[in-house]
């Protein structure tokens, strides 16, 4: 999951990305409102974590910009603005979720994991492809009920091909969406991970797809 956190407090901003990194997400920082209008409408990202007093643009023009450009990632408000009016104009502005400070960081990871299955159709946090299980709340895997272990690298992969089972997705997909953007690997490197994936998986669910990418699909579903 790749996150853009907008916030100009900058000791905040990464005390918050490091809390969603521990919770397996990727994490990505920006200061500036009219930066974050570019990223926002030029990145793909997954959700993002938005202050509303910001230099350059406020937080509601930003997100305002998001909306009217297509932008549809599910956007959590995080500000100490905690009145009425202020939840009111976030929400007509675009936001899908609000959470004023202070807050736990842990409850931030929970949130937008929860905006994110929203986005996919998704309501209960588990996701299942054969005798494997993705836990999203956790952000832990069992294999046959047994926890499966996992590095860092490979456990963001097998959480995005698991998130989008029964679809094929492309090399720059993945790394888009596992990777923050200075730390973009080469498609060899992918092959490797998921090569190691496989093995301690132990059986075929991770399929490649000539010239498109890979698609995780259970053994009943493979064709």
């Amino acid at each position: 999951m790749r996150v853009l956190i907008v916030e100009d407090d900058v000791d905040l901003a990464r005390s918050i990305a490091d809390s969603l990194r521990l919770a397996g997400m990727v994490a990505e920082t920006v200061a500036d409102g009219g930066e974050a209008c570019f990223l926002g409408c030029t990145e793909d990202y997954d959700a993002a974590v938005l202050d509303l007093g910001l230099p350059g643009q406020d937080g509601i023009s930003v997100l305002r910009h998001w909306r009217e450009h297509g932008r549809h990632l599910p956007v959590l408000i995080l500000t100490a603005r905690g009145r009425w009016s202020d939840k009111l104009a976030g929400f007509d502005a675009g936001a899908d979720d609000y959470l004023t400070k202070p807050f736990l960081h842990e409850e931030v990871a929970l949130r937008l994991r929860a905006l994110h299955r929203r986005t996919q159709g998704r309501s209960m946090p588990v996701i299942e492809a054969g005798p494997l299980q993705y836990d999203g709340n956790t952000d832990r895997f069992t294999l046959h009920g047994s926890s499966l272990t996992l590095t860092a690298q490979e456990q963001r992969i097998l959480a995005y091909l698991i998130q989008n089972k029964d679809r094929v997705v492309s090399r720059a997909e993945i790394s888009e969406h596992v990777y923050a953007r200075d730390l973009d690997p080469d498609s060899n490197t992918l092959d490797v991970l998921v090569g190691r994936i496989r093995r301690k998986l132990g059986l075929t669910l991770i399929h490649t797809e000539r010239g498109r990418g890979f698609c995780l699909r259970a053994p009943d579903d493979a064709q």
